[in-house]
């Protein structure tokens, strides 16, 4: 399977894959690329989503074989560092777990990684009865606040919003509410920061602390009075944290970690 993604930097240094989280796409990544740009830098369309929405139906999995097939084509000799958000940190879970020497750095922001069966059941009724306002531009307003989408990336977000299908928002909501860690996560030998925000869902910071738990190369931190999307609110912030990390493993100062 085939993925549409944009190299940037220099193609000499470290690979940095870069995977965005649902209802976006590689160009939530733009302030990083800018920052990153000493390292060889990939940002990916994940399937069905961005540039690659005319490559086969979503899912955790076959994302992650796609972007294993990636790495593995252009990271030969290089050290290896994927920063996943969310959805991405799903498919970086799955990609650790399913090649476990495959990364040396691995940022894992906002997983979810306890399933909510329930839940799961109400998303193709909520669907049929909210996807119609996807078109409506205030209602579209409202959802990229609250993914911290400002002025200017809104028309990009909304442009991609219109041209999802009903049944492709399906699937990824369908494949992230599913989500369960797999066995072979504990295997990974990846350095793992794992990151969720101080404001999210409880379920989103016990999630993370269901990572840490299982993978003793993890750590684990809080980002205090922030929601879901660190990244794309604090770009100085999270960008300076990850540089420490991948060249330090040092983590910002007053941080609460997860224990």
């Amino acid at each position: 399977m085939s993925l549409h993604y944009q190299e940037y930097g220099d193609k000499e240094a470290p690979l940095i894959v870069f995977l965005h989280g649902g209802g976006v796409s590689s160009w939530m990544w733009d302030k990083q690329i800018q920052y990153f740009k000493n390292y060889h830098c990939i940002a990916v369309d994940l399937p069905e989503q961005g540039k690659s929405n005319q490559s086969i139906n979503f899912s955790i999995e076959h994302s992650a074989i796609s972007v294993i097939e990636l790495i593995e084509n252009l990271g030969k000799g290089k050290k290896v560092i994927i920063i996943g958000f969310s959805l991405g940190s799903q498919v970086t879970i799955q990609i650790l777990s399913m090649k476990p020497n495959l990364i040396d750095y691995a940022i894992i922001n906002s997983a979810l990684v306890r399933p909510s069966p329930l839940v799961k059941k109400m998303i193709k009724p909520a669907i049929k009865l909210t996807f119609p306002l996807i078109k409506n531009k205030s209602f579209s307003r409202l959802q990229a606040k609250t993914l911290y989408i400002n002025n200017e990336y809104f028309e990009t977000y909304y442009k991609e919003s219109t041209l999802m299908k009903s049944e492709t928002l399906v699937r990824i909501l369908e494949e992230n509410m599913s989500f369960v860690l797999p066995k072979n996560f504990n295997k990974a030998k990846s350095k793992i920061l794992v990151t969720v925000g101080e404001k999210e869902k409880t379920v989103m910071i016990k999630s993370a602390k269901d990572i840490v738990s299982n993978n003793s190369n993890c750590v684990g931190i809080i980002v205090p009075k922030i929601g879901h999307g660190v990244s794309l609110v604090k770009p100085d912030f999270f960008n300076e944290m990850i540089e420490n990390w991948i060249t330090e493993e040092s983590l910002p100062q007053g941080i609460r970690t997860i224990l």
